[in-house]
């Protein structure tokens, strides 16, 4: 009974989480609790927590995290300032006139603005707000319309430059190492954000793809769905116009995503780029007031420290579980599963498909990927291919009914006469784009793997 305290500490911790209880207090309340529970009954040495204060210490001085809050504010910056509007005025100009055009223009714009944000929660609302009203005053079926808006604003988890793969990378690079290490590598190989965004990026333009020939095939079977919008000619806003739209925040995100795949610049350099581009354009736009900028600025101030302090209860919550002997227990536990490798990596997927219902992406990532990670990494799976196969896995979780995020993110904006089931309905295709997705990349690893082999 005593091997099995791992497992219980961690079904603690979920149902914690599902009864709505804050996830950092609760990752650390609940590992101190059965730390010094287990100490008073003699099952728990507590001179484990003597790790405490090197981990955190890790933690805020880590290079690769300073990252995070310059990414949440070149995402944030876009997302409060007029510049996603003018890229889907841009894109509706150049592609409304096509049957299906203003749903092929959001997601063009989806795909730049999730990239640059990187919070599923923030992109949904923010086209929710911008392009559903749109869509819907043009006669765009609201099936349609509001699958469209959920799936690419779920695009964050897997397009670079994204936090959930600077966060996913960093987990997977101390994985990967610890892996190593209990295979007896004295000399371990390294991953690092930048591979996980090189591995991440064929992969994303790949599900961009699948989504704009879904609404082109649907727009062709069924125009009524997705009609063209109807331009005069001299309405039409000239050419200098659209590429003044359309052409700072595309170099913005060039740049950024380039200066990291070309070797120029580390994630954390790029992302001071990318935050101190962000605040130009908001400035060329001219739509950076005072007011605007205190609202950034305290955007990124909570998201970041949200992150910050779940990094802390996670490492926690990792050390007791460590302490406990859980790490040794999963891996047992992997070793007898039927399938072996492949079907331990099934049994991971489907759990974290699950919990991404009711968990968020950077819960699950410093839940439960630390504990599933290194075993499966030491089973022999790929590091890359492993960490976007997990992201495109929460990308679809957060997409299914009836408990995704980016459903009831949209729900929150969408107006009284767009049906909730019409939301659950319009999704449904995407879902199964993503899982074909996912069947690709598990036929064809080099799609992940592919990229970063060639430049690095």
């Amino acid at each position: 009974m005593l091997e099995l305290l791992p497992l219980v500490l961690f079904a603690v911790v979920v149902i914690a989480l599902l009864a709505g209880y804050a996830v950092a207090p609760t990752l650390a309340g609940a590992a101190l609790l059965f730390a010094f529970g287990g100490a008073a009954f003699g099952v728990f040495d507590l001179r484990d927590l003597g790790f405490l204060p090197s981990r955190l210490f890790g933690i805020v001085t880590n290079q690769t995290l300073i990252a995070v809050p310059l990414f949440v504010l070149m995402g944030v910056t876009l997302e409060r300032t007029r510049i996603a509007q003018t890229l889907l005025e841009s894109f509706s100009a150049l592609l409304g006139a096509v049957p299906g055009g203003l749903g092929m223009a959001v997601i063009a714009m989806g795909a730049l603005l999730a990239a640059s944000t990187g919070i599923v929660g923030a992109t949904v609302v923010t086209m929710g707000l911008i392009a559903l009203p749109t869509m819907l005053r043009q006669g765009y079926d609201s099936k349609l319309a509001t699958g469209t808006i959920c799936a690419t604003g779920t695009l964050g988890q897997i397009i670079p430059p994204s936090i959930a793969l600077v966060l996913l990378g960093d987990v997977l690079s101390s994985a990967y190492s610890q892996a190593q290490l209990g295979l007896g590598v004295l000399s371990p190989k390294t991953v690092s954000v930048g591979d996980l965004f090189a591995g991440a990026l064929l992969p994303g333009l790949v599900l961009v793809g699948f989504y704009f020939v879904y609404v082109a095939v649907a727009a062709f079977l069924r125009p009524e769905r997705a009609p063209s919008t109807h331009v005069d000619h001299g309405a039409r806003p000239p050419m200098r116009q659209l590429v003044r739209g359309l052409a700072p925040p595309c170099v913005l995100m060039v740049a950024v995503l380039g200066s990291i795949l070309a070797g120029y610049a580390t994630p954390t350099e790029a992302a001071g780029v990318g935050a101190f581009g962000a605040l130009v354009l908001a400035l060329l736009y001219r739509s950076l007031s005072v007011r605007v900028l205190r609202e950034i600025c305290q955007a990124t101030l909570k998201t970041t420290a949200m992150v910050f302090f779940i990094l802390i209860g996670a490492s926690v919550f990792s050390l007791v579980f460590r302490g406990y002997g859980g790490d040794a227990l999963v891996q047992e536990l992997f070793a007898d599963m039927p399938g072996g490798l492949w079907g331990a990596t099934l049994v991971v997927m489907l759990v974290i498909f699950v919990l991404g219902f009711i968990l968020d992406f950077i819960e699950i990532t410093y839940v439960v990927v630390p504990i599933v990670a290194p075993v499966l990494l030491a089973m022999g799976l790929d590091p890359i291919w492993l960490g976007v196969l997990i992201a495109v896995n929460l990308q679809a979780s957060f997409l299914t009914p009836p408990f995704g995020f980016a459903l009831f993110y949209l729900r929150g904006v969408a107006p009284p006469a767009v049906r909730t089931l019409d939301i659950y309905r319009g999704v449904a295709p995407f879902v199964l784009l993503q899982l074909c997705l996912m069947g690709l990349l598990v036929a064809v690893p080099a799609l992940a793997t592919w990229l970063p082999g060639v430049l690095y």
